[in-house]
Order: structure tokens, then C-alpha cells, then sequence
């Protein structure tokens, strides 16, 4: 390509939220629809297992659902990445929709918790491809001092849109009744969510082929990032996993951060239904509190991505994990709703500091290049810790034949990750800690 060419391609593709607003907003809504998905599951299937044959202390038959979504998801994520290189960020959008349409109809007609557990299996993919693209996209549209915050909003509205759904769902089972609500709601979201991408979604590739350029011809402005080196010149998949998971010490203290909060994730996905429902709490109830942590999750993160873009993301990611272990805490020792809420909202506030961030951070050392495959290889990791968290906590609980000590497993886990990321990893924002 000539070097007029190669300009008007970069003048097409200038990024910034602003001057990109149209589709940014619209990557927003998709991940809105995919937050609202998720969301079908949090407060009423725990509560139903009985219903379909999951006995009383079968916690890790409970958690397999959780389990399958968490092996299926993290496997996807790193599929979607290289994915979303090789054949662009729309088309693995809309196989995400696709995949997701027996859901609904596998909630209707379920007639054991097998069917339940095939479901999470789509869930899993349709997750892994669309919530991993979308964050993709809005990193690709965002200038390097944006993408706190461009993952900060990615990460509200899908967060925010599960606790309206968990919250939603609860009420709508309390009335209509549990399967017409989870079929009704999910099949309507999933069926939006496909329409408006077919129509409405552009291609972002073009955005991160045109950062990449501006980075090797030595035309990026602003503080050069402390990007690896990899050992070909034109990484694989695999290279780049392998320099996420266990080469590179800064992302592999991410990747870990992100297993250990999936974990705690878990805990709120499958036992505090449960735990609350022993301690009292109707279905409702249970909705609010669930309700508020995820809500809480998602609309912090409209200030704690900024944040990141200010101070960095470093301590941002360990004090989170340090203060989803306080909020744990609190449920264990506290007893009410409003002190259960309280505690929600401060686990909410955590994930918040953490979540967006780690993203963030990722993206920060990660050449646009090979951006697709390093996200995906991190969300790799950080959605097997569903299945992870199903594993280790399903098989404490069941073990000692109570919820309790699960909650005190996952407490000590998020003290230690974030000793990990305090003291096991650099700051990886460029401006604060730039590459010299």
C-alpha cells in the first residue's frame, strides 16, 4: 500500500469515543443485551434446582451448571479473539447472537438439570464470542488515554443490565412463574440483540490495523507502552497465550487476578441464593441483593475505568480484590437485608476497581496486532474461573455439607490474588509507567 493510501485509510479510522460516538454507543448496546442475558440466571434457577432433581447438599451437581458455562466461555474467549482478527469484530458478534437462541427454549422444556446444564453450554458460547467482541470493538474505536474508561462502559452496561435482569426475572417469576419468565425475557433480548447487529453494527478492525501501523512507523503520539517482545515477528494464538498465561510476569499476575474474581463471582451465582434462602430471604429479596452487587458492579465502573486512566491500574486491581474479600466478610458476620445489601455494595464497588481495569491493563502492553488473541487469551482464564470457582467451592461445600466455608475459601483467595497483583506485577499504564 502507497503512503497516500495508507493516510486516507488512517484518516477514515481516527479514533476517539467522541468522534466515533454512533457506534460506540451501538457496541454499548450490545453489550447491554449480553449483560441482560446473562442476568436470566442469577436469582431464579439456584432456587429451582430442587424442582429439577438436584437434591439437598448436591452442590456440585448445583454448580454444573455454572461449571459448563465457565469451561465453554473461557475456551470461546480465546477462540473469539483470534477470531475477531482473522474474519472481523461483526461476524463473531453475530454467531454470538446465534448461538445463544436454544436458550430459551431449553428453559422452557426443561425436564431435568441436564437441560439446564446444556443451556449454560450455549450460553457459554454465545458470552464468550459477543461480550469478548464488543469489548474488543470499543477498545479499537478509543485512543490510548481512553480505554478505562471505554472499558469501564462496556463493563457498566453489561453488569448493570444483569442486575436489572436478575431483579427483573425474580419478579417475574414471583408472577407468571419461573419458566415463562426465563423464557420470555431471554428469547426477546437474544432476538433484539441479533436484529440490531445485523443492522445497525460496523466493522472495527480497521481502527486497530490503523494503530498498529502508526506504532511501527513511529507515528503514535504519546508515552510508548511496555509492550513484550514476542519471539516471531507475527505471533500465533498460541505464542500469545502462552505470553499471557505464564511468560510475562505482569499478565500473569492478571490473569490470575481474573480467575480469583470469577471465583468470587461464582459464590454470588450459586450460593448466596442459596445461603440467603436459608438465612430467610424470599425470591425477591434475594433479587435485591444480587440485584444491587451486580448494579453497584457496573455503574462504578463509569468512575473507576477513568480512574485507571488518571492514577493507573495497578492498586486499583489489588485494593478491588482486597475489598470483594471485606464485602464476603460482611455476609458471613452480618444478619439482615439492609446489612446484606450494604455488603453487596461493597463487593459491588471492588469488582468495580478491579474488573475494568484489568482489562484495561492488558490492553495496555498488548501491540494492536495481536490485541484480539491477548484479551482472549486473559478472558480464557478469567472465565474458566467460573468453572474453577463451581469446582473448588461446589466441592467445599459439599464436603462439609454447608455453604458457610466456601465463602471463607473464597475470602482467603481474593487476600492472596491481590498480594499477587500488589507485589508481583508492574504498573502497566503508559503515561505513569512508560516504556523506556
Amino acid at each position: 500500500m502507497n503512503f497516500d493510501s495508507t493516510s486516507s485509510q488512517d484518516e477514515v479510522h481516527r479514533r476517539g469515543i467522541r468522534l466515533n460516538a454512533p457506534q460506540f454507543l451501538m457496541q454499548t448496546l450490545q453489550v447491554v443485551f449480553v449483560g441482560l442475558t446473562l442476568g436470566t440466571e442469577r436469582t431464579v434457577l439456584p432456587t429451582l434446582a430442587s424442582d429439577f432433581g438436584v437434591s439437598k447438599g448436591a452442590f456440585l451437581w448445583l454448580a454444573s451448571f455454572v461449571i459448563a458455562f465457565g469451561f465453554v466461555k473461557g475456551l470461546v474467549n480465546f477462540a473469539a479473539g483470534t477470531m475477531a482478527d482473522r474474519i472481523g469484530r461483526k461476524r463473531v458478534l453475530l454467531l454470538g447472537w446465534l448461538a445463544a437462541l436454544p436458550i430459551p427454549f431449553l428453559f422452557l422444556y426443561a425436564q431435568s438439570w441436564g437441560w439446564v446444564v446444556i443451556a449454560n453450554v450455549f450460553l457459554g458460547i454465545s458470552q464468550g464470542l459477543a461480550w469478548s467482541v464488543t469489548v474488543i470493538s470499543m477498545v479499537d474505536l478509543a485512543r490510548t488515554e481512553q480505554r478505562g474508561l471505554a472499558v469501564g462502559i462496556n463493563e457498566f452496561g453489561g453488569y448493570a443490565a444483569m442486575g436489572i435482569a436478575g431483579l427483573a426475572t425474580g419478579i417475574l417469576a414471583a408472577t407468571y412463574g419461573p419458566r415463562i419468565a426465563l423464557f420470555g425475557f431471554s428469547l426477546g433480548v437474544i432476538l433484539l440483540a441479533a436484529l440490531t447487529t445485523l443492522w445497525f453494527v460496523r466493522e472495527t478492525h480497521g481502527f486497530a490495523h490503523a494503530e498498529s501501523r502508526a506504532h511501527r512507523e513511529g507515528r503514535h503520539d504519546g508515552p510508548k507502552a511496555r509492550i513484550p517482545q514476542t519471539r516471531t515477528e507475527e505471533p500465533g494464538a498460541w505464542e500469545i497465550f502462552l505470553l499471557v498465561s505464564f511468560r510475562h510476569p505482569s499478565l500473569r499476575a492478571l490473569s490470575q487476578a481474573g480467575v480469583i474474581n470469577k471465583v468470587a463471582d461464582t459464590l454470588v451465582w450459586i450460593l448466596f441464593p442459596l445461603y440467603l434462602h436459608q438465612r430467610g430471604l424470599g425470591l425477591v429479596d434475594i433479587g435485591w441483593v444480587t440485584g444491587v452487587y451486580a448494579a453497584v458492579w457496573g455503574a462504578s465502573q463509569l468512575w473507576s475505568g477513568p480512574l485507571s486512566d488518571r492514577i493507573g491500574r495497578k492498586w486499583l486491581i489489588a485494593w478491588g480484590l482486597w475489598l470483594v474479600a471485606l464485602g464476603v466478610l460482611g455476609v458471613l458476620l452480618l444478619d439482615g437485608l439492609a446489612l446484606w445489601l450494604t455488603s453487596a455494595v461493597v463487593m459491588g464497588i471492588g469488582m468495580a476497581m478491579l474488573y475494568p481495569n484489568i482489562i484495561a491493563a492488558v490492553n495496555d502492553i498488548s501491540d494492536p496486532r495481536w490485541r484480539g488473541a491477548s484479551l482472549g487469551a486473559y478472558r480464557y482464564w478469567r472465565d474458566t474461573g467460573y468453572a474453577i470457582g463451581g469446582l473448588v467451592l461446589g466441592g467445599v461445600a459439599q464436603l462439609t455439607d454447608h455453604v458457610t466455608p466456601a465463602f471463607w475459601v473464597t475470602l482467603a483467595l481474593l487476600l492472596l490474588s491481590g498480594a499477587w497483583v500488589a507485589f508481583g506485577s508492574e504498573e502497566t499504564h503508559p503515561r505513569i509507567n512508560p516504556s523506556n
